[in-house]
């Protein structure tokens, strides 16, 4: 304590605009810092960092050549082939298709039709017709869009309303390679470089993004006003740049609305301007110093992270009320002692408890640096960082706007006190009573508990209002849903087959050189090119596994559209008259149909280099029964016992998965953390209270408020996911900050009186009038949160201001309970 009362008493007190000046200096140093904080709300934000689904899923990506897209929904009420639309769907395709990023468009104008009318694969491979075509039939082309096992709920909807427009974007070759080079490199220095050149990269990418949605939207509303049509976008690199904006509105709504509500909320609860003035003050010059440190140490800002600054604001302000309580409790008491002495006095007995009530508070926050996934390790350390800063500042800061600003004028009685006098006779008189009730809220909680999920429904993330959400559900309902799920299958060589193919495939040219088969013309082409195995690669055993998976996929019901290389078997039935394609068949397609087409129909499901096949479907995310995980290990565990692995290895894959692990990661990280976050936070209790029984009675306090969250969420269904599933940990580390606090008070009451009643009365009157104020303040500042736009973000804040007030509940009436029980042993 000697070297604090020195720096008040030597330093700050008797030099404070000197001080002021220098803080501010160090403020404006940081802000400059403040203006480099970037927002990144990219895919890559959700997912973990090393997982290995995300490395194989970007491998498959690269070797299906499956490009990234955005989606256009073109919805109207009339037919949707006559000649108006098509002519629109052609002018909308001609304006899309000036934008730079955009490689080629997928419609229903360019995609090969092949049953209007149908005619021979030999005749359609020399020849491949689309609706433009001039002798196309209509009426058989709507029947194959409705019909064809490709297009139907994937290009057009059932009641053939919609179609869609597919964006193919131009590969970004240099952002993957700087991903594969970091992968790779070995060299923490090199790996470093890499990492600061793909950040730079990604940036400049990502402002073209950005113009490019605005560039494809303002098309599609010029188009919609001149049309008679209803446009939707949809597609992951939309909704990244939409999830950017939402944390800047956020931002800005939570900053601009938490200030105005606070500040009316300080004046009714403290009743001085100059008190409203100090915590808004130090507040302010803590959030921009702590966002300098965010800009200077390269942390963005997320989805998980966009309410930093509330958190920030809602903690700082609870410790400077702290400070303020005990200020003007010295100040009536003491009324015969100088200001700057009061002032000390303050600092030095609130400095013990205000210090332990942030290391408590950062031990929560920093629970979240084991979850493995970068934004949460990032908002983990952002928080722990932002508290320990607002820390210093408010203790530096404090006493120099108090003694700068006009003097307090002392008051004689306040309500609060009043009101917490009766919760502490209530807590006394009806003990009995509140331990029902708390073992009534612990079975609660128990039971709540166990009815816990952990789901990820994207739609579900978004207000319904949102073009995110309307895209989705569209595409969701009308077009074969959504979050991609892709299964590989990799074949391992079985030589004797391909022999068994070569020796049945010469002995049929032998006996069939005068027959009329349709595939005759071919036959020279493919035994001149007898070396090269491409033709034999469709083999029946192949084309009969992969058909075997794609139905089991298709009788899944939370699975909508499957695309593979049964899609292509099932049209070639069709057109063969009923008779299944051979490989020489496929051999034939893959040969000679036009690359354009064959992009469409066969390249992204069938990789021959890599003796590769994927089967690529859709989830309908929109199902409201839907359990992703269970549905992951169901589709795991059934291919695997359907085939000998002897002969090929089977993975499912994509963005169901790899976004199901990061939260099955952070479940798991979360639950194994949050009993080292209670042990770590009774050690500090009994350092700080030196008793073991108080600091068994401080964790009780804590666990209950804690565990309703979890009952709450469990009874009214609530999943677990990125947002919600930290509240636990946070809770945690916020819901101590009264308990220490009052314990210490109480403490200090007993060691006066020596009589626990009146020790809890006097902290009840003392103290617990600042529990109670800052308990309003943090509960009205998260109910800012329902203003997002982010579904989770409103769950967080709505089940935080819960698990606030069933911790001012625990510390105002269950432990004087608990602490009356410790009398009595």
């Amino acid at each position: 304590m000697s070297i604090l009362e020195n720096l008040y008493e030597n330093h700050i007190l008797k030099k404070p605009k000197l001080y002021l000046v220098i803080i501010g200096l160090v403020v404006l140093f940081f802000g400059i810092f403040a203006t480099r904080l970037e927002i990144d709300a990219s895919a890559q934000t959700l997912l973990l960092e090393n997982d290995k689904d995300l490395l194989y899923t970007r491998d498959i990506s690269k070797k299906f050549q499956a490009p990234d897209f955005l989606v256009v929904t073109y919805s109207v009420k009339d037919d949707l082939l006559n000649n108006k639309n098509l002519s629109n769907v052609q002018k909308l395709s001609n304006q899309l298709q000036k934008i730079e990023k955009i490689e080629n468009i997928t419609s229903i104008l360019n995609v090969p039709l092949l049953f209007s009318p149908p005619r021979p694969i030999s005749k359609i491979v020399e020849q491949v017709k689309t609706i433009q075509s001039k002798d196309i039939n209509k009426t058989l082309a709507k029947q194959e869009f409705l019909t064809s096992p490709i297009y139907k709920q994937n290009l057009v909807s059932d009641d053939f309303t919609t179609t869609v427009l597919m964006l193919n974007l131009k590969r970004d070759r240099k952002y993957f390679e700087l991903i594969d080079k970091i992968n790779t490199t070995t060299n923490k220095q090199q790996k470093l470089k890499l990492k600061k050149q793909l950040k730079q990269y990604r940036d400049t990418q990502r402002i073209k993004n950005h113009q490019m949605i605005l560039n494809i939207r303002k098309i599609l509303k010029d188009f919609e006003q001149s049309h008679n049509a209803k446009l939707h976008l949809g597609g992951v690199n939309m909704i990244a740049d939409d999830m950017v904006e939402f944390v800047k509105s956020d931002l800005h709504i939570f900053s601009y609305v938490i200030v105005g509500l606070i500040v009316g909320l300080l004046y009714i609860l403290l009743q001085d301007v100059r008190f409203v003035l100090i915590p808004i003050l130090i507040s302010a010059l803590s959030i921009i110093t702590i966002s300098g440190c965010f800009g200077l140490f390269g942390w963005e800002i997320t989805v998980i992270s966009s309410n930093f600054i509330s958190l920030v604001l809602i903690m700082n302000i609870s410790l400077v009320v702290h400070l303020i309580v005990k200020y003007k409790e010295l100040s009536k008491k003491y009324t015969n002692k100088d200001h700057k002495s009061i002032i000390k006095q303050t600092l030095l007995s609130m400095i013990k408890p205000s210090f332990f009530v942030v290391a408590t508070t950062i031990v929560g926050f920093s629970s979240l640096v084991f979850s493995g996934i970068l934004p949460v390790v990032t908002f983990g350390w952002m928080m722990s960082v932002g508290i320990f800063v607002s820390l210093v500042l408010t203790f530096l800061l404090f006493p120099i706007f108090v003694l700068l600003l006009p003097n307090y004028q002392k008051q004689t009685t306040t309500t609060n006190q009043t009101f917490t006098s009766k919760i502490a006779n209530i807590s006394l008189r009806y003990q009995k009573i509140i331990l029902f009730v708390a073992f009534v809220v612990v079975i609660f909680s128990i039971s709540g508990a166990y009815k816990l999920r952990v789901e990820n429904s994207f739609i579900d993330y978004f207000k319904k209002t949102t073009q995110i959400y309307q895209g989705m559900k569209l595409i969701d309902q009308k077009l074969g849903g959504t979050t991609p799920l892709d299964v590989i299958i990799i074949f391992k060589e079985n030589s004797d087959e391909i022999k068994s193919i070569k020796i049945t495939q010469d002995k049929d040219n032998a006996n069939n050189e005068d027959s009329d088969d349709e595939f005759d013309e071919f036959d020279d082409e493919f035994e001149a090119n007898s070396q090269d195995d491409k033709q034999y690669w469709f083999t029946p055993t192949k084309i009969e596994k992969i058909k075997k998976i794609h139905n089991y996929l298709e009788s899944l019901k939370p699975i909508g559209k499957v695309l593979s290389l049964n899609t292509l078997v099932q049209i070639g039935k069709k057109l063969n008259n009923g008779k299944e394609l051979d490989a020489l068949s496929l051999a034939l397609i893959n040969k000679k149909l036009p690359n354009k087409y064959k992009k469409i129909i066969l390249d992204p499901y069938v990789n021959i280099k890599y003796n590769m096949a994927r089967i690529s479907t859709r989830i309908i995310d929109s199902q409201k029964d839907l359990k992703r995980d269970k549905l992951i290990k169901k589709i795991n565990k059934d291919l695997h016992s359907m085939f000998d692995n002897k002969y090929q290895t089977i993975r499912v894959t994509n963005l169901l998965v790899i976004y199901n692990n990061m939260l099955q990661s952070l479940f798991n990280s979360q639950i194994k953390t949050i009993g080292i976050t209670v042990g770590l936070l009774f050690l500090m209790f009994l350092i700080l209270f030196k008793d073991l029984k108080i600091s068994i009675v401080a964790i009780l306090a804590n666990i209950i408020p804690v565990g309703v969250i979890f009952g709450f969420m469990g009874w009214l269904d609530i999943p677990l996911d990125m947002m919600t599933i930290t509240i636990a940990a946070i809770s945690i580390g916020i819901a101590v900050d009264d308990t220490i606090h009052y314990i210490h008070r109480f403490k200090l009451e007993k060691q006066l009186t020596n009589d626990t009643t009146i020790a809890i009365k006097n902290s009840h009157k003392s103290i617990g009038e600042a529990m109670f104020d800052t308990s309003i303040i943090i509960m009205v500042g998260f109910c800012v949160l329902v203003l997002s736009n982010f579904i989770p973000t409103i769950y967080f804040g709505l089940l935080t201001m819960l698990a606030m007030f069933m911790a001012i509940i625990s510390d105002l009436l269950l432990l004087p309970v608990l602490l009356q029980l410790l009398k009595k042993d």
